[in-house]
């Protein structure tokens, strides 16, 4: 591990998980956390919204880090009755730049590099719903992209930031939440009850639950993973059979004779990582036991969104 990666295991502690010692940081950092988030609010209260005059769903959170934001746009496309479904990413971790079609009516058209790891789980596991999926930097040109390629409902990954967009908005929240600070000294991008300016706010283990089994499980397994926060996944392993853990920086692409190594080093008999991981893993040969994560969402949010979409139109009711 060189010193970034160190830095960065260090500050992923002080955001997610402080001891004592990092509470006084976190206070030393305060003042600099006020002035961004005043920043941020007066961004969001006058921001003027364009209406693009097509359904925009935006399943955003305002702690950084996982919050089950993929495996919830997974879970709500499946649902969803209509052809041309459009998904925007950022692509966080992708080797390209500027606006890049993964997919389009379910055909992918380009690699795990230029789409980055999301948005290709995203694409794959949306194939037989013939879903289209889009990076961009910029989303509104990704937005225009979208229209001009017949969307009829627009899927808006990390969207909650988008101020400009007129949308419905949809906030996911983790559990277990310990540090309320906005950024740089605490996990949340800004002020907790800017929540109110969503259309929905979801709750883990309330208004939707995790469902996690592993398959191709074996008797010696290697955690690695390349996730933010990475120990939110201790609930979910079994009690025996993981005989060491890797964590690697967020969206890190993998070194397969590094792996190679570490599962000798550990004597291991397949490495256990995430669906988000495996889409990077997928052509390496190696032993993988898969952390399969599903969504259990409550029923009150699909009645939400339907209503949403019909006001659209009834050509939307599902």
């Amino acid at each position: 591990m060189d010193l970034s990666d160190k830095i960065t295991s260090w500050y992923e502690r002080l955001l997610f998980n402080p001891d004592w010692r990092g509470w006084i940081f976190i206070l030393l950092l305060s003042p600099l956390s006020l002035i961004y988030s005043i920043y941020m609010f007066l961004r969001r209260v006058f921001a003027l919204k364009r209406d693009y005059s097509i359904p925009i769903i935006s399943i955003g959170n305002l702690v950084i880090g996982g919050s089950g934001k993929t495996p919830f746009i997974i879970s709500l496309v499946l649902r969803l009755r209509v052809q041309n479904i459009y998904i925007i990413s950022r692509g966080y971790g992708r080797k390209s730049r500027g606006l890049v079609e993964v997919s389009r009516g379910g055909k992918i058209l380009t690699d795990v590099y230029s789409s980055g790891d999301e948005a290709m789980l995203l694409a794959l596991a949306l194939l037989k719903k013939r879903v289209s999926v889009v990076v961009s930097e910029d989303r509104v040109k990704a937005i225009n992209f979208a229209k001009s390629g017949g969307a009829r409902v627009i899927i808006l990954d990390d969207g909650f930031n988008r101020v400009n967009i007129k949308k419905f908005e949809i906030l996911l929240f983790p559990k277990d939440i310990k540090n309320y600070f906005p950024l740089p000294s605490g996990a949340f991008r800004e002020l907790y009850w800017t929540k109110y300016f969503a259309n929905l706010n979801l709750k883990e283990d309330i208004d939707f639950r995790r469902i996690v089994n592993i398959k191709d499980k074996t008797e010696r397994m290697l955690l690695v993973t390349a996730i933010s926060n990475p120990k939110r996944l201790d609930r979910f392993l079994p009690k025996e059979g993981v005989v060491g853990k890797i964590y690697l920086k967020d969206h890190s692409f993998f070194d397969i004779e590094f792996l190679k190594e570490r599962l000798i080093e550990f004597n291991a008999m397949s490495l256990l990582v995430t669906q988000k991981d495996l889409v990077k893993l997928d052509t390496s040969q190696l032993p993988i036991s898969l952390l399969n994560l599903e969504l259990e969402i409550e029923e009150f949010v699909f009645k939400e969104i339907d209503l949403y979409l019909k006001s659209f139109g009834e050509e939307f009711g599902s």
